[in-house]
């Protein structure tokens, strides 16, 4: 079993969570050394940030090689530290990278490139104005413990496209992963402070916020997200946060439901349910609510539970990360059978749960309220669609929701009604492996976004440059001194722009043209 970190260690241990096995001994730092990878960071990124976008793409593609040739061992790293099989890391965790690497190596420089603004009547008056982007300077991202690879490095790689540099500190309970992306990064040639590294609990991750940092990215629950705000609104530190998720999934009675069965179960016990997007609510169509129950959970008895170091395929559902963790699960699943739930499955053997389908559930149970972060799958009848939508909305979270249907018309309808940031068609969980497109939450779910154009932007911060082309030229009319005919020159311009009547703009154009040549002349010094 895990041991839970009760007093501050100055040494933290990461262990399989499957085994017991301890897999490192890493330095549970302090608010010094957290300042001094900061320090690095920012000396490193007035480097990093002059150079090219096409050059640091380069260097990206060259991380992306190092990371495929190593892809395995990779993988190896994280199924020990989370205790699940490897095909499940290297398909969550590592692959996706690869492509989001290539995406932003290859488009950063179009999507940040200079953009020229049409600025209205001031166009016409001699002006213009364009947008373009400069880096933040030093990102900290405090990464989760159930997707210890694919969170921060996603996260690193858009910092860097973008000239930034980065300081991650990762989940106390998968340091390990965390000091492999820096020796990745290392290994590839990356100049020294581009990323760096601290290892730590919950308190080197508050040092962070308040080290100087320019930008905070965070991930994980809406209660810490909450005191990291907190924290970072004191030094006006930005933040971007992607936190928990009660994630719907709503199937109507035209499905096919041996494919959609199939779904629902990957979509709840994935990575051993231990996923923001995971379904932890389910809901079918009162007219196969009773056939498709019972395949779920026939095919649910089905999931091998367990680990192996030598066959990375052998199991279905790993360990739960942490008794922590698990004592959430487990209060899930006693609640719900107190309140006169069905509970097929939920046996607990060490860190491992047997995943559990509860029925004759509604929402008043914690098991549909509030995040369980487990292999746990309420399932609920409705009747109509606009039920469905009510029941789905009904929740204090908005990351991720999916409508299973053979009429595709139905479910963008109804996709327009969910109150989520992502909701996807006869689909789950992906999207945050899709690197083209926002990843974020509304609602408790989180603030602004990760990947896509939208994730990128976060990355940077907005310059406007403006240019008067006759400013050498001639005295804007608006200037000191005040005078009568500067003030009749105002009322012509306004009605000469904006009136609907032809006549009054007639009257306007002449009004600025008898007052204009006297206003240019007038000086403040006369």
């Amino acid at each position: 079993m895990r041991t839970e970190i009760v007093e501050r260690p100055p040494i933290l241990r990461s262990i399989n969570p499957a085994t017991g096995e301890i897999l490192g001994e890493f330095k549970n730092m302090g608010e010094e050394e957290v300042k001094e990878a900061v320090k690095k960071a920012k000396k490193a990124q007035k480097d990093w940030g002059k150079i090219p976008i096409k050059e640091r793409g380069r260097w990206i593609l060259k991380l992306k090689e190092h990371i495929r040739k190593n892809i395995e061992d990779i993988a190896d790293v994280i199924s020990k530290e989370k205790g699940v099989s490897r095909f499940e890391a290297l398909t969550s965790d590592v692959f996706p990278i690869l492509d989001l690497a290539d995406f932003y190596a290859k488009n950063t420089e179009k999507i940040l490139k200079r953009e020229k603004v049409k600025i209205g009547v001031w166009n016409i008056m001699g002006r213009e104005s364009y947008i373009e982007y400069f880096p933040y300077g030093v990102i900290g991202i405090i990464s989760p413990w159930n997707f210890p690879f694919s969170i921060p490095m996603g996260q690193i790689i858009i910092a860097l496209m973008a000239g930034n540099t980065c300081v991650l500190k990762p989940s106390e309970f998968t340091p390990k992963t965390g000091i492999l992306i820096k020796e990745l990064f290392k290994d590839t040639g990356f100049p020294e402070g581009v990323c760096e590294v601290v290892t730590g609990d919950g308190l080197t991750g508050s040092y962070l916020v308040k080290s100087g940092v320019d930008k905070i990215f965070f991930t994980g629950s809406t209660q810490t997200g909450k005191i990291i705000m907190k924290t970072a609104a004191e030094h006006l530190v930005p933040v971007v946060m992607e936190l928990g998720g009660k994630d719907p999934m709503i199937v109507f009675d035209d499905v096919d439901i041996d494919i959609t069965t199939d779904a629902a179960i990957f979509g709840a016990f994935f990575n051993t349910g231990q996923v923001c997007a995971s379904v932890e609510r389910l809901y079918v169509h009162k007219k196969i609510y009773e056939e498709f129950k019972r395949a779920v959970i026939e095919k649910t008895k089905k999931l091998r539970v367990g680990f192996s170091s030598y066959e990375p395929w052998g199991y279905e559902i790993g360990a739960v990360i942490s008794e922590k963790q698990l004592m959430k699960i487990k209060e899930h699943i006693e609640d719900a059978k107190e309140n006169g739930a069905e509970v097929i499955g939920g046996e607990i053997k060490d860190l491992f749960v047997k995943p559990a389908v509860i029925l004759n559930v509604d929402h008043s149970f914690k098991v549909v309220r509030e995040e369980t972060f487990g292999p746990v799958l309420p399932i609920m009848p409705f009747e109509t669609e606009d039920e469905a939508i009510e029941l789905a909305n009904d929740s204090e979270y908005g990351l991720t929701a999916s409508v299973w249907t053979k009429d595709i018309k139905r479910a963008k309808r109804v996709a327009e009604k969910l109150q989520y940031a992502t909701v996807m068609i006869n689909d789950n969980l992906i999207t945050h492996a899709i690197p083209q497109v926002p990843w974020g939450g509304v609602k408790n779910s989180g603030i602004g976004r990760t990947h896509g154009k939208e994730g990128l932007l976060e990355m940077v911060q907005v310059r406007h440059v403006h240019t008067n082309k006759l400013g050498q030229k001639m005295r804007a009319p608006w200037w000191y001194p005040f005078s009568k005919e500067k003030y009749e020159f105002a009322l012509s311009l306004t009605n000469l722009l904006h009136s609907p009547s032809m006549k009054e703009k007639i009257q306007a154009f002449l009004g600025i043209a008898k007052n204009f040549s006297k206003i240019s002349k007038q000086k403040l010094n006369e």
